[in-house]
């Protein structure tokens, strides 16, 4: 099976959410707080997104960050460690790589995560009615909405609302953990 590019999934993924919306380009960038030129660059499949951005537009179009990142579906569908698509952040050492997305009438995404000891990953909020749930694979972590952070170690759960402002920060390198987006 061939792995569609993930800045192509990308692309295709916001022109069809921005059509779907009826939206202009600079409409969507002005609503995501993007510059239109950055939103520009993604949709022909030049531009090289971090998470921040991406959960901007996921929010702006109202949207699983899934739905941006996800290719179409294969019948069978194996990721091999280490060969899921990765998205960035620009503040912090994070990463995430959706594993899998909701099909139509479920709402949940599924990530692998991991992140390093230094900045903190700072979450906006989601789209309203999500809840985030994490389990520690490995190394530590202090995660949750501001000011309600819990540290947790290998093997450890959280549950959280993740339609408001929320924070993971690793207290131990190789940090990585399990992270299940869930919709309502």
């Amino acid at each position: 099976m061939k792995r569609t590019e993930p800045r192509e999934t990308i692309a295709a993924a916001l022109r069809r959410e921005r059509e779907r919306l009826g939206v202009s380009l600079a409409e969507l960038a002005r609503r995501a707080g993007v510059a239109k030129s950055t939103l520009s660059q993604l949709e022909a499949a030049t531009g090289n997104p971090s998470i921040e951005t991406l959960w901007a537009l996921a929010v702006a179009l109202d949207v699983p960050f899934s739905r941006l990142v996800d290719p179409p579906a294969e019948p069978v569908q194996v990721i091999r460690a280490g060969e899921a698509p990765v998205v960035h952040s620009e503040h912090a050492a994070y990463s995430g790589a959706l594993l899998s997305s909701c099909p139509p009438g479920a709402r949940r995404d599924l990530h692998v995560i991991t992140a390093e000891p230094g900045a903190v990953r700072e979450a906006h909020a989601h789209i309203r009615g999500t809840t985030e749930h994490l389990v520690v694979l490995a190394g530590r972590w202090r995660v949750g909405p501001i000011g309600v952070e819990v540290e947790l170690d290998p093997g450890d759960y959280v549950r959280f609302a993740g339609d408001q402002p929320h924070h993971y920060a690793a207290l131990a390198a190789g940090s990585s953990a399990v992270l299940v987006m869930e919709y309502q």
